[in-house]
């Protein structure tokens, strides 16, 4: 882009000494007078000039003045413009800095001397903004390099935060495992399950002091103590762990002694069976994403329910034989 920018001040610098001068260097200076052999040789540089052979041009230039020194002023101010023309891709100002001067030095009162001077002028404003410009792009590419070092240096910053997120997350799964586990070991087990199901809620208890609490969904008819089979009621009473399944289809469940020996004397005098298979389980199987909000609902067919990660807490905490009380 820079050089681009170069280029177009070269051309502001130029457009109109090229507008002036180029038809002279093309049709030759009508208003001068060179001999009839000299502007033939002159139409021959002006030509090849105008085709863009300008090392051609200047070489014939060069042929022009050796021949015709009386010549030379307007040799040299045509060789200092194509020295310094926007098209001439091997452009050398300095050594057309050197044809101007030398004209002004060498043809005091040449036609030329003031259109040389002007020349001058105008090359040395080029010379200085194109140093002007380099030094602007040594300072962008130095202030890009720059950023891109800090973007790296960014990135592995990044990098480093997020591998230490993925550790303090994973410290603070083991945290949660572990203060579990020390729950469990610093109170023993639980020596009895609290069912309220009024309050949908489930306590662990161990000598007496409450372990944890926890948010349950029961049977869909669930007021009332569970009387026959099918009814689908949680049973009302006093009860105990007497088996559990890992391999349950609510992932893992803990088997209640229903029905006691109250639950089977109602279910006679009804003349009903009481039914059975009455747990405290998690989410069935396949459904485990429903998390929490399965208490939304009372879903089972008696049974009391929780999360699964909630029964596996259970499981560990509630060992067979713990007493389980279910409150209306």
């Amino acid at each position: 882009m820079c050089k681009k920018q170069s280029r177009i001040g070269e051309h502001l610098n130029f457009f109109f000494v090229c507008i002036i001068i180029t038809p002279i260097l093309i049709c030759g200076c009508s208003h001068f007078n060179e001999g009839l052999q000299a502007k033939s040789t002159f139409k021959e540089a002006n030509d090849l000039f105008s085709q863009g052979s300008y090392n051609a041009s200047l070489n014939k230039y060069k042929q022009i003045i050796e021949k015709y020194p009386t010549a030379g002023d307007r040799v040299l101010f045509e060789m200092g413009i194509i020295y310094a023309h926007p098209g001439n891709e091997q452009k050398d100002y300095q050594k057309s800095l050197e044809c101007f001067q030398k004209l002004i030095k060498d043809y005091a009162e040449s036609g030329y001397r003031k259109d040389s001077e002007m020349m001058i002028f105008n090359i040395n404003n080029v010379t200085l903004k194109d140093k002007t410009i380099a030094a602007q792009q040594k300072q962008i590419e130095t202030l890009r390099q720059e950023v891109t070092s800090r973007g790296d240096a960014i990135t592995t910053l990044q990098k480093k935060i997020e591998a230490v997120e993925q550790e303090v997350k994973s410290k603070e799964n083991e945290i949660t495992t572990l203060q579990k586990e020390v729950l469990a070991f610093r109170n023993g087990p639980a020596d009895k399950i609290l069912i309220e199901k009024k309050e949908r809620r489930l306590t662990l208890i161990s000598k007496g002091k409450v372990l944890k609490t926890y948010k349950i969904a029961l049977g869909g008819n669930p007021n009332g103590p569970k009387e026959r089979q099918g009814d689908n009621k949680t049973p009302e009473g006093t009860y105990v762990i007497d088996s559990r399944n890992r391999d349950s289809r609510y992932h893992l469940s803990l088997h209640i002694s229903y029905p006691n020996e109250k639950d089977k004397k109602r279910a006679k005098e009804l003349g009903v069976s009481p039914g059975g298979d009455i747990m405290i389980h998690g989410i069935k199987n396949g459904f485990s994403w429903v998390g929490d909000f399965h208490t939304e609902v009372d879903w089972t067919k008696g049974c009391i329910a929780v999360t699964d990660e909630e029964i596996e807490e259970i499981d560990k905490l509630a060992p067979n034989g713990t007493i389980v009380e279910i409150r209306p």
